[in-house]
């Protein structure tokens, strides 16, 4: 059914592009200029949001030996990721049992055991507290209470998810609205990881919009995509989860061809976000003199910061090819590029209109007619920051199906 969905997809953007017409939205949406600003609302918004749905914290590709790990810090909560001896991937808050310290520094690594650098507590990849230094002169402890503390993960098409909250509910698919089976076709679980690089940005939102827009793709990035980008966009949503395509040029060539010969590229063409942080892009990478190479994903995990003015976005890449040494270079000089249209184009032009914002000129921000997808993206953060328990969010969530837009 999903292909069945991307198929049909294709014939209504194809419909579109041949028309010169785009789906859009009832009315122009407003978002008050606070929503960006006020510190108690981003504090809202961290907790309702980054703290209750599952966070993209890695990637299949990163956990393919047993007893790999990462380990990250993400909004102030120390996470463990770890392939077990059972081969199935557990999530800890890396933090010891004994006095909270940080067990295992950030970054990537295997291991067996994981040893707290402060008194040498340790604990196996099923987060067991296996070891206490001079155990008997501590005292008697009943270890198997007092193993790390386990965080809902789920590894789904390449990706893996983890839950905040450790007391939050572990059926963490129920979050995802059925997109998952859309996103499987991207073919994430068989892609190799290619590099990864952080960019610093404005409010987590001003950056998050900017995922969602296309009406800006030909003005912005005119002297790096070039000005001949489409400016329509047309958004398809599972619950706060959307798929950004656009009725462009190439779309017209898919009806040149019978659809038994439309590819998966080409079906799965534009940006795929997942709510309430990641968007996922698709770029082409040629090897030396044009041979080699493929397609290769960048996966922008969006993070607020410190403060609402600021948040922290990684771009992790992945490629369906082997990145070898030879083609390496080609890869590394796409992904510099990438850096630079994000960083001084997109986030440069955000902190330009945080300060805007902050001038108080405005009392509210538009999204026209023609950009359903943040109309409906503000539309969930509303709601969600108003609803008080897990209970009731997954109450939502469970209501939401998918809407394709016509």
């Amino acid at each position: 059914m999903s292909r069945d969905r991307l198929l049909e997809a294709a014939r209504r953007t194809i419909a579109h592009a041949k028309s010169e017409t785009v789906p859009l939205a009832e009315t122009i949406g407003k978002v008050p200029a606070e929503n960006y600003l006020d510190h108690d609302r981003w504090l809202d918004e961290v907790h309702s949001l980054f703290h209750r749905f599952p966070l993209v914290l890695g990637f299949s590709c990163e956990f393919v030996e047993r007893y790999s790990y990462r380990s990250t810090e993400v909004i102030g909560v120390p996470v463990l990721v770890t392939r077990a001896a059972d081969d199935e991937l557990r999530a800890f808050v890396n933090t010891c049992s004994h006095r909270g310290s940080q067990v295992v520094p950030e970054g990537r690594g295997t291991s067996r055991r994981f040893t707290c650098p402060y008194h040498a507590w340790s604990y196996d990849n099923f987060g067991q507290l296996v070891g206490i230094l001079d155990h008997d002169e501590f005292g008697q402890l009943e270890m198997s209470h007092h193993g790390l503390t386990e965080l809902p993960v789920l590894e789904y098409a390449g990706l893996v998810f983890v839950g905040l909250d450790h007391e939050g509910t572990h059926d963490l698919e129920r979050y995802l609205c059925g997109y998952g089976e859309m996103l499987e076709h991207l073919g994430l679980a068989g892609c190799y990881f290619a590099g990864q690089q952080v960019v610093d940005g404005p409010n987590w939102k001003i950056a998050y919009d900017g995922y969602l827009d296309f009406y800006h793709l030909p003005i912005l990035h005119r002297e790096s995509f070039g000005a001949d980008l489409c400016n329509k966009a047309i958004y398809d949503a599972w619950g706060p989860h959307q798929r950004v395509s656009a009725p462009d040029s190439s779309m017209l060539g898919l009806d040149q061809r019978p659809e038994s010969q439309w590819s998966i590229g080409a079906l799965t063409s534009g940006i795929w976000t997942i709510f309430p942080h990641v968007a996922i892009a698709s770029f082409r990478v040629n090897g030396p003199n044009g041979v080699g190479g493929g397609r290769m994903y960048m996966v922008s995990q969006l993070f607020p910061g410190e403060t609402p003015d600021t948040s922290t976005t990684t771009q992790t890449f992945l490629t369906t090819f082997e990145p070898t040494e030879e083609i390496l270079p080609f890869i590394e000089a796409q992904q510099r590029f990438l850096l630079r249209v994000v960083r001084d184009e997109d986030y440069a032009t955000g902190f330009l209109l945080q300060r805007g914002l902050k001038s108080g000129a405005k009392d509210f921000v538009m999204f026209g007619r023609n950009e359903a997808g943040g109309q409906r993206f503000h539309d969930w953060v509303d709601r969600l920051v108003d609803t008080e328990s897990e209970s009731e969010v997954l109450a939502l969530i469970d209501k939401a199906t998918y809407e394709p837009q016509r």
